[in-house]
């Protein structure tokens, strides 16, 4: 019968993603990951029979944390949202999504760059690996789904139909951001990129938003 102390579990996966962020795929081998989180040898392939099983878990505990931050950032702006908002201009619209949007990707970038360094290096793997794609592939779905729902507690009317191509711009972003040295990275050079999403993404002013 497998173990089942999820607290060992979680700190071999969480181990995972740090390695995948600092030595990229092929640094998560079973004693790599039984040694960053300081546990015995044989510990790991108690849990994970296989690397293929190791790395699917990793994915998975990745996408338990995205989801995680999204609801946790959704509960804090609906906090601070206290009066119903107005409708926006496109001006005003396009000011706060780009404001939202530099303060996430800047949080992505420096305080959780190794978790969406351990993305792409799963996301890259996943091609070769079946078993992987399937654990990824809620994420990106997921993602959409709570990003309206995020932006419509914030009152951005957002259509629905934007909102894909706004979460392929904002990976697109972040993947530059997490392979820039962190040290250069800066709301003078996220901001420019997040504008750019927004006027990548919003439809035309001659569409359905307020003018």
């Amino acid at each position: 019968m497998p173990p089942t102390n999820p607290t060992r579990r979680q700190a071999l996966t969480d181990a995972a993603i740090d390695l995948l962020a600092a030595s990229g795929v092929h640094g998560v081998t079973h004693r790599a990951v039984e040694k960053a989180a300081a546990l015995p040898p044989g510990t790991a392939s108690n849990y994970f029979p296989s690397r293929e099983a190791l790395l699917v878990a990793t994915a998975r505990r990745i996408v338990e944390l995205h989801h995680a931050d999204m609801d946790r950032a959704a509960r804090h702006h609906h906090t601070d949202t206290a009066t119903p908002p107005t409708p926006p201009t496109r001006a005003s619209l396009t000011d706060r999504l780009a404001a939202l949007l530099t303060d996430a990707l800047l949080t992505a970038a420096t305080t959780l760059r190794t978790r969406y360094r351990a993305i792409y290096e799963l996301q890259l793997e996943a091609g070769r690996r079946p078993a992987l794609a399937s654990a990824l592939a809620g994420l990106q779905d997921s993602s959409i789904g709570l990003t309206a729902g995020h932006h419509g507690a914030l009152g951005l009317p957002i259509p629905a139909e934007a909102v894909p191509t706004l979460v392929t711009l904002y990976g697109g972003a972040l993947f530059v951001l997490v392979t820039t040295p962190v040290d250069l990275v800066n709301r003078q050079l996220v901001e420019p990129l997040a504008r750019a999403i927004v006027g990548g993404a919003l439809p035309d002013p001659g569409g359905s938003t307020t003018q």
